[in-house]
């Protein structure tokens, strides 16, 4: 059981206004706080709106929603280069605009062994779509119009991995969607990791350390992977290098981002000085996402945009 002041700062951030609080807190029946965790960690109506106030810290809801979306995109990515599908119509509902998927088929793995981890990674990203719409409840949005094909051509194209005018086809073999993969991974830690200091509910902060973790052993695994590949294709450090200098440059001045090293120096878990990895903000998650460094509403792999209030990226051109 939360104590009164927690649960009274979860419904006051989680509600857009006054009004809606004091109708939580009504229906609910809290004017003795006769409520348990089990309210804040499943999908209860107080996390039905965003805080929208320029002012104000972005809502835990608004936080998860910006999560979602990006794990939407995690899933779609993977489930069709293994399986063939995306996720079920049943689990892209919600509020905003649904879109749909371009692009995506299975990829024809070579390697036993990569197959496996692809096939590990794309269930643990359908199980964080499912859990955090489960936990968002009606408050989650649905999943944005997403392209899994003209946005990788157009990244390999900004990195310098394809000419003007050439196609890169990310399912086209294991080592293409390993690059594709490596683009994601480790966006995904530092987007948990800039955003865990925002969210206030403790039970959501916990679940967005597991999230993080995990995204963790995802790029640990990418990493590692390309890593070994590259000792007999040294062009491989080479490319993400390339893919590296690419996030760099859109998403801030500030060199952080890291390559996977070269042949006579592996660099398998990208730290600074500290041994810490390092944090973006939901604008340069969104500065990579949208293969833009201006800040923009919507481009690369999500042509519409994203759903929910965290939807802009940062001016960092």
């Amino acid at each position: 059981m939360f104590d009164q002041g927690f649960i009274t700062n979860a419904i006051n951030r989680s509600a857009e206004s006054s009004s809606d609080r004091r109708n939580f807190l009504r229906a609910a029946g809290v004017a003795g706080f006769g409520v348990g965790a089990a309210v804040l960690a499943t999908g209860s109506p107080a996390l039905a709106a965003e805080s929208t106030g320029p002012a104000e810290a972005p809502s835990d809801s608004a936080i998860l929603n910006f999560a979602l979306n990006l794990e939407y995109l995690e899933a779609e990515f993977y489930l069709r280069a293994t399986t063939g599908r995306g996720l079920p119509d049943s689990m892209t509902t919600g509020t905003g605009t649904r879109g749909g998927v371009t692009g995506g088929r299975m990829v024809h793995f070579k390697t036993s062994i990569i197959k496996r981890y692809a096939d590990e990674i794309a269930a643990d990203e359908k199980s964080h779509v499912a859990f955090l719409r489960s936990a968002l409840g009606s408050a989650k949005v649905s999943r944005p119009k997403i392209n899994l094909d003209a946005s990788f051509t157009a990244a390999a194209q900004a990195a310098g991995l394809v000419k003007p005018g050439q196609k890169f086809d990310v399912y086209a073999n294991e080592a293409n969607f390993l690059f594709g993969a490596f683009i994601f991974e480790d966006v995904g830690v530092t987007a948990y990791k800039g955003a865990a200091p925002l969210i206030t509910n403790k039970t959501f902060l916990e679940a967005a350390a597991g999230l993080l973790a995990v995204e963790a052993y995802h790029a640990g695994v990418i990493r590692s992977t390309l890593y070994a590949l590259g000792i007999a294709l040294p062009s491989v450090y080479t490319t993400v290098q390339k893919i590296s200098d690419l996030r760099d440059a859109v998403d801030g001045p500030t060199d952080l981002d890291q390559g996977i090293g070269t042949a006579s120096m592996s660099n398998l878990v990208p730290t600074d000085a500290n041994g810490l990895v390092f944090s973006r903000s939901a604008a340069q998650v969104l500065n990579i996402a949208y293969l833009n460094a201006a800040p923009v509403k919507s481009g690369g792999f999500f042509p519409a945009g994203v759903n929910g209030v965290i939807n802009t990226s940062g001016a960092n051109g």
